[in-house]
């Protein structure tokens, strides 16, 4: 059989996956035809991250640092994530939350070169040839979303796409998983935002969104498609609005190797910062009473994981649901109202626990009447309502409670229910708080208190290179539970005062690591990957996780 032929000359330096710039030799220069096509001193990989820093650090707008370094990852794969590495705080919030959410918005008219794959509607009787169009032909995660609930921005329609992009870039600087193994993919089915289809500038198919049977079949054939093609690749399902998210997921997820970041990656981030503030706070998970002001798919995906902990701990569990109060714009969760979905009514509480209520209004039972009432021990933001989470709800908690858990989730920043400096004055310095996008260290009287980020950035990548280490067919809620406790067993906060609850970001593949092999022992045990010992399971995973470093020009081949 032949050889594949050798990349070289200018075919060499345009594939971010081979190219390596100002740090090929002379002698591969002179082997590969570069050259004349490059500066002729030759660089090392610190040298060049060095370099890119300097001029990452003269963009002054957080949008142009996200472009930049956009650029460099179409242009050079491992020098992008090198630099990711050598400034992961500084970097991860622009290349991802908060930013990326910028990006999402201005899609179309930041747009440079194609990444990933366009699946349109239009296309529908064809997705398996767009699929087989795909850059590299061995894939090992997807990441798809059809662009509707962006982060805590909306319908972003084709947009959207900036997302999968930066998700699997996650998966890559801190789960390991090669760059060129990875896939975005966004749906296009059209989009309900105005300003989006009267821009025209706009990229995507320009017709309002395809809803009911329609979709479902639409994304019927583009499951059809991926196990045909491409079977044993782990598909994650991203920013899906919530009548979609479950049942998508509950349909799919027997079928093939499938989870949904939103309901089960938020969920078990989450899970690992409660369990670490409830060790601090010197409680258990089944004394609990929690309280969500949001009642979608992630908040409901955030209360199964916590109810699921509790049965764990010795609760029976509709003892467990009852100290859910779950509060959306209708008010809170309960028997008497009729409009909400199977998921929710899980936590609907009965109305004779509220009858007796004292109320603001008498039609609805709002947040701050739950504050009052209950004598609330955690309280968690999926709600994008930016600063929802007032003084004087905050403060009534904290006047019941000795250490408050309080996690406003929504992101970007402008989205979280309250700013975590405010949480710490309301609160007298009390409150144990994580929060969904990064947050600077809050001074306090003598003390500097770091926050810690409940991005599912602890998650995602950890499972995907704990499934794929360990060969694990399913992904089921007990692995992403034992995920979510994996991480709280490497809080910080046991560890010294004012410690965030989970570890720093520049900890992140280190942690990566814990929680994987905790994804894939479970997964042994389940049945759902081949049996190991630990030191074996260990080793699989820690030769997952690739590391930045250039190859050798002559062996790098065409695939």
């Amino acid at each position: 059989m032949s050889q594949p032929a050798v990349v070289r000359g200018t075919a060499l330096l345009e594939d971010p996956a081979l190219n390596k710039g100002t740090a090929f030799t002379l002698q591969e220069r002179a082997a590969l035809a570069l050259d004349g096509l490059l500066p002729p001193v030759v660089e090392t990989l610190d040298e060049q991250s060095r370099r890119c820093y300097l001029a990452f650090c003269r963009k002054q707008d957080e949008l142009e640092r996200h472009i930049y370094l956009r650029a460099l990852q179409d242009t050079d794969e491992t020098l992008f994530y090198r630099l990711l590495l050598d400034h992961v705080e500084e970097m991860l919030p622009i290349v991802y939350t908060p930013v990326v959410a910028k990006a999402c918005a201005e899609f179309s008219h930041i747009y440079r070169r194609p990444r990933g794959l366009f699946i349109a509607y239009p296309l529908r009787d064809r997705i398996r040839e767009l699929l087989a169009n795909r850059p590299r032909s061995e894939i090992e995660v997807i990441v798809v979303t059809d662009g509707e609930r962006i982060l805590g921005i909306g319908d972003q329609g084709v947009g959207g796409m900036g997302i999968p992009i930066g998700k699997l870039s996650l998966y890559s600087l801190i789960g390991g998983i090669h760059p060129t193994r990875t896939l975005p993919i966004v749906l296009d089915v059209g989009t309900n935002n105005a300003e989006r289809l009267n821009d025209p500038e706009y990229l995507g198919w320009r017709y309002e969104r395809v809803t009911g049977q329609n979709y479902f079949d639409f994304i019927d054939q583009f499951v059809t498609a991926v196990k045909a093609e491409m079977p044993n690749t782990l598909l994650q399902w991203e920013d899906f609005a919530t009548p979609h998210a479950r049942p998508i997921l509950d349909r799919y997820r027997d079928q093939m190797l499938t989870f949904n970041d939103d309901i089960q990656g938020t969920a078990a981030v989450a899970l690992g910062a409660i369990s670490a503030g409830i060790k601090v706070a010197g409680s258990t998970m089944r004394d609990q009473q929690v309280v969500f002001l949001g009642a979608g798919s992630a908040a409901t995906g955030v209360a199964d994981y916590i109810c699921a902990a509790m049965v764990a701990d010795g609760l029976a569990e509709e003892d467990a649901r009852r100290r859910f109060w779950i509060v959306n714009r209708g008010g809170l969760l309960h028997a008497g109202r009729n409009d909400l979905t199977p998921e929710q009514r899980r936590y609907a509480q009965p109305e004779e626990r509220i009858a007796g209520w004292r109320r603001a209004r008498p039609a609805n039972v709002a947040l701050g009447d739950v504050i009052a009432n209950i004598e609330a021990t955690i309280l968690i933001g999926l709600s994008t309502a930016g600063g929802a989470f007032t003084e004087s709800i905050v403060r009534e908690m904290a006047r019941k409670v000795r250490r408050p858990i309080i996690f406003p989730l929504s992101n970007p920043t402008e989205k979280s229910e309250a700013a975590p400096a405010d949480l710490i004055r309301w609160t007298e310095g009390r409150a144990l708080i994580a929060t969904g996008s990064p947050f600077a260290p809050v001074e306090f009287g003598n003390r500097r208190i770091p926050i810690a980020q409940c991005n599912n950035v602890f998650i995602l990548p950890a499972v995907g290179l704990g499934v794929i280490a360990s060969g694990a067919r399913r992904v089921t809620d007990q692995m992403m539970l034992l995920a979510g406790h994996a991480l709280g067993e490497q809080t910080p906060a046991l560890g010294g005062t004012d410690a965030p609850l989970l570890p720093a970001i520049r900890d992140l593949r280190r942690v990566a690591v814990e929680v994987a092999i905790a994804v894939g022992a479970e997964a042994q045990r389940l049945g759902l990957a081949p049996a190991s010992s630990a030191d074996d399971l260990r080793r699989k995973v820690v030769a997952r996780q690739w590391k930045p470093a250039y190859e050798a020009a002559s062996v790098q081949k065409i695939e």
